[in-house]
């Protein structure tokens, strides 16, 4: 079989059943594993500002750019048609979840009719934690690596059941933001990762998208912990982000707050909490250890810091 994933967490997912073999063609974001770029084409670009030559365009400029081309209604991916007709691909996995993840699955259906291509399209979905570890079984089954996927989801479970499931008494009231400039409140599977971790979620709501929010609503919702977790980026430039917040305007909030004020956290959004794949777990167990240390011990160093 010849695979062509247009997503970062399927391309993770598909080598994580033991499909990675078959996988040809990728998104210039698919990074886990590394290695998925050197041996497989890449068939998706972005049209927004991205890192180069020593510059990194600022939450603010990312998200006016992304404003400015949904309102004109311009796709944010672009699909290389003739590198995906030269793979004579059977499979291609894409989303139908967020037009600002990926490339959206009617320009793929567009490509297919233009080109005369029949591969099968799988299109991924989850809002959930659950829907995640179904994707997960559907990809291997939809490959031929049902064993693999049913091992990788029982692996998971394991470690899920080892989490309190729920909030518990006296949980840590935590705000996740899924971005900084402006502040976005979390969505999708967000809310739920930190309830599973024993926590309550102050802003956002499980299962639907992410949305704007205001420093005044954020402040309104108590926080006990704020987890800075800007979709997209890595650890390292979460913690930049986290440190200019609390040079800037969080920080001049947190001069005002009564009392101690929140913990601050920065985490790596883009392995473990924006991306519907397995590592989706890591995450829980980091927001876990972020709201009750004195249990779950501290967080993995790869995955959060705390800024304050």
């Amino acid at each position: 079989m010849r695979i062509v994933s247009l997503l970062p967490s399927a391309t993770e997912i598909l080598y994580a059943v033991g499909a990675g073999d078959d996988v040809v063609g990728v998104t210039f974001e698919c990074d886990e594993p590394i290695h998925a770029r050197e041996t497989a084409a890449i068939v998706s670009t972005s049209s927004l500002p991205m890192a180069r030559d020593g510059y990194q365009p600022t939450p603010a400029e990312i998200d006016a750019a992304v404003s400015e081309k949904l309102a004109a209604g311009e796709d944010l991916y672009h699909l290389d048609r003739d590198a995906l007709l030269q793979l004579n691909a059977d499979l291609i996995v894409t989303q139908d979840l967020c037009a600002v993840c990926a490339v959206d699955v009617s320009e793929v259906h567009d490509a297919l009719d233009f080109l005369g291509c029949t591969a099968e399209v799988l299109t991924t979905d989850p809002h959930t934690v659950e829907e995640i570890l179904a994707s997960i079984e559907r990809i291997g089954a939809q490959t031929g690596h049902t064993q693999g996927a049913t091992d990788l989801v029982a692996s998971l479970r394991e470690r899920l059941a080892a989490l309190p499931g729920a909030p518990t008494n006296n949980a840590a009231r935590v705000a996740v933001l899924e971005w900084s400039d402006p502040p976005f409140a979390p969505g999708h599977w967000v809310p739920e990762m930190v309830e599973i971790a024993g926590a309550l979620s102050v802003i956002g709501d499980a299962g639907e998208k992410s949305v704007r929010t205001t420093w005044d609503a954020i402040v309104a919702s108590r926080p006990e912990i704020i987890v800075v977790a800007p979709c997209g980026f890595e650890l390292p430039t979460s913690v930049a982000l986290t440190e200019e917040l609390l040079a800037g305007k969080l920080g001049t909030i947190l001069d005002r707050w009564d009392g101690e004020g929140p913990q601050v956290w920065a985490v790596d959004a883009n392995a473990s909490y924006a991306r519907p794949g397995p590592r989706i777990v890591d995450g829980i167990e980091a927001l876990a250890a972020i709201s009750d240390p004195t249990t779950f011990g501290q967080p993995d160093p790869v995955i959060a810091k705390r800024c304050r």
